[in-house]
């Protein structure tokens, strides 16, 4: 294996090379690429509409990224769901309990495991990587109350 030291301008010569427009050129078609492929096996399982692809472009790198913002994930910290994750890989069965203000179970349902899709898995031509199975969980939510006049 060759090593190769010395750069251009303070500039490692791996930097150089990558942030040459030729290859920039051709990182951004293989980026629009594997988006459009990952695009067209979302709309194959797309049941609501909510989730998306989308590109991105770095100092040097390009990213393809799935992206599902809806209101049950929106904000960070325990119990919030990671949708697009979800998706790519799928998820365990769990247990959730609805509790009111004073804690109290008021309901209580199971969430069944879902098989990943592996959008972006496919669209990039990579092997797929199981996730190691979960303990089952139980997830406490809060009752929302209604507001508007409805019941």
């Amino acid at each position: 294996m060759a090593y190769i030291y010395k750069g251009v301008n303070g500039k490692k010569i791996t930097e150089v090379i990558a942030s040459n427009d030729g290859v920039q050129g051709e990182i951004w078609a293989r980026t629009f690429e594997i988006a459009a492929r990952a695009e067209a096996l979302l709309v194959q399982h797309r049941a609501e509409g909510i989730a998306k692809v989308d590109m991105l472009k770095g100092d040097i790198d390009g990213y393809v990224v799935l992206e599902d913002t809806n209101r049950t994930n929106t904000g960070s910290g325990k119990g919030k769901a990671n949708s697009a994750a979800s998706i790519e890989f799928g998820r365990s069965a769990y247990d959730v309990e609805v509790v009111n203000d004073e804690g109290q179970v008021v309901d209580e349902y199971t969430v069944g495991a879902m098989e990943g899709l592996y959008i972006l898995t496919e669209a990039s031509h990579l092997p797929k990587k199981r996730r190691a199975v979960r303990t089952p969980k139980t997830v406490k939510i809060k009752r929302r109350r209604r507001s508007g006049g409805r019941g």
